[in-house]
């Protein structure tokens, strides 16, 4: 789960194991949607020193109304693109996953999405297509009928085009990206924009070289 939750705030545990991450120069990957990660920016940065770190920061929308019916407790698109833009400015990589993407929902912000991530650091995008397996197809049926209640069967009819007929996929290497003239046209939205405005960029890779074993203590496995 993110592990900036708001708990963090208080309890600390994810700085703590930045801590011990950096003492021992352990590569780390980090994916939030909280703005609480630029607390540890000094650690980040530390990290960094020896490309031993990544940022991904989830966003699938540049609508805080959106945002606001979809994600209430996370941080709001505003601060998740200062967190984006102030992490890259510190040299930090930072790529955005682009997660869910709610087709008849979000999928037509996909180009000035990836157009202001790019404007404000990210290097590169990914994304993930709505699925709801098992409970989450009652629960997001529900939050549809109370949120916007015109708009839920043109959104669940959108989403079971991009999986087959259903809303539900649990099928490897499909059910993350879907299937159909629909999800094939997210795919190739996507494509475009980041080859207009991320051609060239990438996150760089992890430096394996730099990690110190304890100098004593170190248990076996066997």
């Amino acid at each position: 789960t993110d592990c900036y939750q708001p708990i963090e705030r208080r309890v600390g545990i994810t700085r703590s194991l930045l801590k011990v991450f950096a003492e021992y120069r352990n590569p780390v990957s980090i994916i939030t949607k909280n703005s609480l990660v630029l607390r540890d920016i000094d650690l980040l940065t530390d990290l960094n020193r020896d490309n031993l770190v990544h940022v991904v920061v989830s966003l699938n929308t540049l609508n805080d109304g959106t945002r606001q019916l979809l994600e209430p407790r996370a941080s709001a698109v505003t601060q998740r693109l200062k967190t984006i833009r102030e992490l890259s400015q510190a040299g930090i990589p930072v790529s955005v996953l682009v997660a869910p993407i709610i087709p008849g929902l979000t999928d037509h912000e996909i180009i000035p999405l990836v157009e202001t991530l790019a404007g404000n650091g990210a290097r590169e995008v990914s994304h993930i297509i709505a699925r709801l397996n098992g409970p989450v197809e009652p629960i997001f049926t529900e939050w549809l009928e109370q949120s916007m209640p015109n708009k839920k069967d043109k959104i669940l009819n959108a989403i079971s085009d991009c999986h087959g007929g259903a809303v539900s996929d649990h099928r490897s290497h499909v059910r993350m990206k879907g299937e159909g003239k629909r999800a094939l046209a997210i795919r190739d939205t996507m494509a475009l924009a980041k080859q207009k405005f991320l051609s060239g960029q990438k996150m760089p890779a992890f430096n394996l070289d730099a990690f110190r074993r304890p100098p004593k203590g170190q248990l076996g496995l066997f």
